[in-house]
This record gives structure tokens, sequence and C-alpha cells, in this order.
């Protein structure tokens, strides 16, 4: 009997452990899930521009131990977005990220790892900007070296008849809308840094001779590219001009133009025409901004079109310069509601959080050209058919442009 007595005790305490240790251990699980739920919350109230920096900086640069394989403008573009959240915050974590990204490259003689100036790509020139601004911010001697090799290439850059840069040497005779970004703000910056007063005409020029050949005039729109010997199978045989309003490139000539105003002297004579052109293409733009969503559409004018879709990058970007084509007096005030609007657009239709609380961009397409092999003809079918990626650079880097423009503390 005693000894019944007690194994019925010890079974009962046996299951109180039990129960104890599995509300011990729902405890801990819910604590856990407090801790996670609170560190995901605090992360997600730091500003939207400080978000999308974290992710650049930690999940797009995975090649080549951690850097991207070879110079391009999309490294450039995130970088000049990530100088824009260091300016805002002034944590020089900021600032060694993007020191570390360009030391990846330039070598102390201000050689340029993977650049080749006789490829004459003017994709290649973007960069340039990330040089420029660490030079003026360390004063280190390598960057200068490097901004001037940049700017040699320019100095032999084929061109057109009439002055235009090649977008690429093996792209002989064509102008595209990417190359003005790719090029002049890089340009008139070096200019306005070492005194090339007389370099202000040419990149005027660029942007005249660009809106001159590819300006639309019933839509107001900008085709993606001309091709001045009207060769090119995407080129119309009477215009040289490609069949289609691309969305981002149009985003890359208005970025190019707020950001080029911003060196370009008050009084050269085609400041003016410059402005002109800028308020001609905001008009355009907030024509074909989508009521619904407050968005743009890959191909501009054919929002209802089959397979046509809302894309990020090109509303970054138009957020972009308008919002900063406003603060800078350049566009009139009533700008700035369609940029507010495109911002809130953007977060609602592309900020994505996974599961780790972690801030994502979707909805960019990876990439558009004209040309090359395989052939890209320009037509619409083509434009739908490039891939719509998370978290590409060309819509993360014009993201951090968008948020910290419209959070420009020097908003007037």
């Amino acid at each position: 009997m005693p000894s019944h007595s007690y194994s019925r005790s010890g079974a009962t305490a046996q299951r109180k452990t039990q129960v104890s240790l599995r509300r011990c251990a729902a405890a801990g699980v819910i604590l856990f899930l407090l801790l996670a739920f609170s560190v995901v919350a605090v992360a997600q109230t730091k500003p939207l521009s400080e978000q999308a920096a974290a992710t650049a900086m930690t999940a797009l640069w995975h090649d080549s131990g951690g850097y991207p394989s070879r110079w391009t403008y999309d490294h450039g573009l995130v970088l000049k977005g990530i100088e824009r959240v260091y300016l805002a915050t002034n944590d020089k974590k900021y600032l060694d990220f993007i020191q570390r990204s360009m030391d990846h490259f330039v070598n102390d003689d201000g050689s340029i790892r993977t650049y080749k100036l006789d490829d004459y790509n003017i994709d290649n020139i973007n960069p340039g900007r990330n040089l420029l601004f660490l030079y003026k911010t360390t004063g280190q001697e390598k960057y200068r070296k490097a901004a001037a090799l940049l700017r040699e290439q320019l100095k032999t850059h084929p061109r057109t008849s009439e002055g235009g840069f090649w977008h690429k040497k093996i792209y002989p005779s064509q102008m595209w809308l990417d190359g003005l970004y790719m090029g002049e703000p890089f340009y008139a910056e070096y200019a306005a840094t070492f005194k090339e007063d007389t370099a202000f005409d040419d990149i005027a020029r660029q942007f005249i001779l660009m809106e001159r050949h590819a300006r639309d005039d019933k839509t107001g729109l900008l085709y993606h590219g001309w091709d001045e010997s009207k060769q090119q199978r995407w080129a119309n045989p009477s215009t040289g001009r490609s069949p289609n309003f691309w969305g981002r490139a149009m985003g890359w000539y208005a970025m190019a133009l707020v950001d080029v105003l911003d060196y370009l002297p008050q009084k050269h004579p085609q400041r003016a025409e410059l402005i002109a052109i800028l308020n001609r293409l905001a008009r355009a733009v907030a024509k074909y901004q989508d009521k619904r969503s407050g968005l743009w559409y890959q191909i501009l004018d054919k929002g209802e079109a089959k397979g046509n879709y809302l894309e990020s990058s090109a509303a970054c970007m138009f957020v972009y310069a308008l919002a900063k084509g406003v603060r800078k007096g350049y566009l009139p005030a009533s700008y700035m509601k369609n940029a507010n609007t495109g911002y809130r657009g953007i977060q609602k239709e592309f900020v994505k959080y996974d599961a780790s609380g972690h801030f994502n961009l979707a909805g960019t397409v990876s990439v558009a050209g004209l040309g090359g092999n395989p052939y890209r003809d320009g037509s619409y079918e083509y434009y739908l058919s490039e891939k719509v990626v998370t978290n590409d650079p060309k819509g993360i880097g014009a993201f951090l442009l968008a948020a910290t423009e419209i959070y420009n503390k020097t908003r007037k």
C-alpha cells in the first residue's frame, strides 16, 4: 500500500513538472516572439531611407567577396543614394561604406580596376560622382586622379555629327536618354570643381540635342533612343527614333537635368533652356501619372495595354526629379503634389517587408536596352519581356534619392 501511494504521488509530481516545463517553454517562445517583433518594430520606425540603405549595404553586394565584380553605373547610383543618407544623418558608417566600395576598385595611383577607357561606355562615367564626393570629403589624391581618368574618356568619347555623345562605342551614332544621367552630372560637377568653365556649353548641348531628337510633340514624352544613322532595326527610318517611351529612360533624363542644374552657372546662356526642358518634361510626366496608384507604367503612354505594369525605378526617379525641381525653384510648387502622391504610391505598391522585418523594394525591371546581341528591337513586347525583380540596385538607388529628397530638411 505505501509503495502504491508513493507511485501515484510520484506520477503526479512528474505531470506537474511536465506542465511547468511546457508553460516555461511557451513563455520562452512568447518572450522570443515579443523580442523579435520589438526588433522589427524598432527597425521599421527608422526613416525609410535608412531602412533602404541597410538593405543596400547588406543584400546587394554579393559578387566578388561582397562587392560588385565590375565598375558599374548602378553601383554608383546606389552609393550616391547612400551619400544622401550620410549627409542627412552624419552617420560615419555610410561614409565608410562608400569609401570601402570605391577602394575596392580605385588603386593608389588613381587607376580603376576593371575600367577600360577605350571601351567608350558612357555608363562607366557615373561612378565618378562618388570619386568627386570622396575627394572633397577626404582630400585623398587617388580619388582626384581616378576622376581625371574618367574625364579623359569624355575628351575623346565618340560623338554624333552635332556633338552628342554616343551611348557606347558598340552602339555607333546613337544617343540614349540613359546616357545623359551617366555622363552629364559627373561632367558638370567635375567642370565646377576644377574650373573648366567652357565645358558647360558642351554639357548643355547634350540635353538640347537629346530633346530635339527624342521628344514627341504630341505626348511630350521622349523616346528611349535616337540613331543618327537611321540604320538600326529599331530606328524609325524617317526620324531615327526608337518606337516606345520607356519609363526608366525618362527617369534617368529627368534626374540628370535636376542634378546638372546644381553646377551649371547661374548666368550660363543655356541655363534657362535647360529649365524649360525640365518643365516640358515635368508636364508630360504629370500627364501620364496613373490616377489610381499615383505611379507610372513601364511603357508610359500605354497604361491600359495588355501586360503593361507599374514599375518602381521610374516612379522613384520621377519623384526625386519633381521634388528636387520644386525645392530648387526650377518647377512650380504644384508639382510637389505629384511627387508626394508618387511617393505614397511607391510605399503602398512596392515597399515590402520580409519575415525578419527587412526592407525590400519590389517591381523593378532588371534591364532594358536597344540593339545588341541578342537583338533588342525596342518593341512594346520587348520591354515587357525583361525580368521584374526585387532589390535591384537601380530601384534601391533611385528610392534612396527619392526618400531623402522628400524629407529634405532644407525644403523651402
